[in-house]
């Protein structure tokens, strides 16, 4: 008796949940104060100096800024301005220390976005010198893990990430295509050596080609996929509509997210590892939230259906609002790493944080 009346509390409790986080609020009032919440506990936790784990210049922190870009495009506080304006100042707007490594220049996108709308040429001038020798550089040799190939080459999923939008922006910003040709051009080479035709789906780097999961399946990971998929959304959205291989991107978008959106799992998320989420067999809300933003984005850019992926988007909401504490801290981010780890309600970082506001910027579009 106790057990159906526990089991009786939690439907209700379940269906609370889906009633407050979907089909009963779906306005866009909600969505930005959750991503007020969790912005202002992780401004609130680099001010108590808790939670900068590593130089500013960083991919973390560089992933966790197109977030807050995203907040303030729709919500333009003078705080968010003043927190990116601040950290560009202090790091005299310049990129991480290893020059042609995609994860030092990720902080460029923070960079172009605060140019567009300051205009203040010191924000791109270093980002645009060290752009111009991507440009000139041969970029030749195989993708193949070896050691440093990630300083030469963009030869793991996140890099599609971290440079190839950096690029755009530039070109979006100084109308120079010169930029984007040449991230057009590594996006393909990379995607050639790592995208599996076959699973519609990327694999981490080369080391990964033979892996196998402990169900037997192929290694495809949650957040190296997100990085594609939200990759690929600001790629486009910084090219020209008549761009030379536009489609190209809309296809593999549509193909990426068709078998993403097949993944899912029945709670709205997805695990750290795509095709074992078994043995990783919780929630995983970086991941989650990158694949909430692509999606979103997908739809309010015409190319996925509505009908088809708004209850997909709507599902990994939920699961994302239920990953936060309290207090706005997001939880289940998986740590640092180069493949599928567990995380708990405990778990979180800066990219995760930056992922969520990325989805919720584009929940918030869609429901506008």
């Amino acid at each position: 008796m106790i057990k159906k009346v526990l089991g009786a509390i939690l439907i209700c409790f379940l269906f609370a949940n889906t009633v407050a986080y979907g089909d009963g609020n779906r306005n866009p009032d909600s969505v930005l104060k959750v991503m007020n919440r969790v912005a202002h506990w992780q401004m609130n936790e680099w001010k108590e100096g808790r939670i900068i784990k590593l130089p500013k210049t960083e991919w973390e922190n560089g992933a966790m800024y197109t977030g807050f870009i995203a907040l303030k495009q729709i919500d333009n506080h003078t705080a968010y301005d003043k927190f990116l304006y601040n950290i560009g100042e202090e790091l005299n707007w310049n990129t991480g220390p290893s020059r042609l490594f995609a994860d030092d220049y990720v902080i460029a996108q923070m960079y172009v976005a605060m140019y567009m709308e300051h205009r203040e040429r010191k924000m791109i001038a270093k980002w645009q010198l060290l752009a111009d020798t991507i440009v000139k550089k041969q970029f030749n040799e195989s993708l193949k893990v070896v050691p440093k190939i990630n300083h030469r080459e963009w030869a793991w999923c996140d890099a599609l990430f971290m440079g190839p939008p950096s690029m755009a922006m530039l070109s979006k910003a100084t109308g120079d295509l010169k930029y984007l040709k040449k991230a057009d051009t590594l996006w393909w080479k990379t995607s050639a050596y790592l995208y599996d035709q076959n699973e519609s789906l990327y694999y981490r780097d080369s080391r990964f080609f033979d892996r196998k999961e402990a169900n037997g399946k192929k290694v495809f990971w949650s957040r190296g996929n997100g990085w594609v998929l939200a990759g690929l959304a600001r790629m486009m959205d910084n090219m020209p509509k008549d761009f030379q291989s536009r489609r190209s991107y809309q296809e593999q978008f549509k193909q990426m997210a068709k078998k993403i959106a097949s993944l899912q799992q029945p709670d709205g998320s997805w695990h750290a590892s795509l095709y074992d989420p078994i043995t990783f067999n919780l929630k995983e809300s970086s991941g989650t939230a990158f694949f909430c933003y692509g999606l979103a984005w997908g739809i309010n850019n015409g190319l996925l259906s509505k009908r088809k992926y708004q209850p997909v988007v709507e599902k990994a909401w939920a699961a994302l609002l239920s990953s936060i504490h309290p207090n706005g801290k997001l939880g289940y981010v998986q740590p640092i790493g180069d493949k599928p780890v567990k995380a708990g309600y405990d778990s979180t970082d800066v990219y995760g944080v930056g992922a969520f506001l990325l989805a919720g910027s584009e929940l918030y579009k869609l429901y506008k």
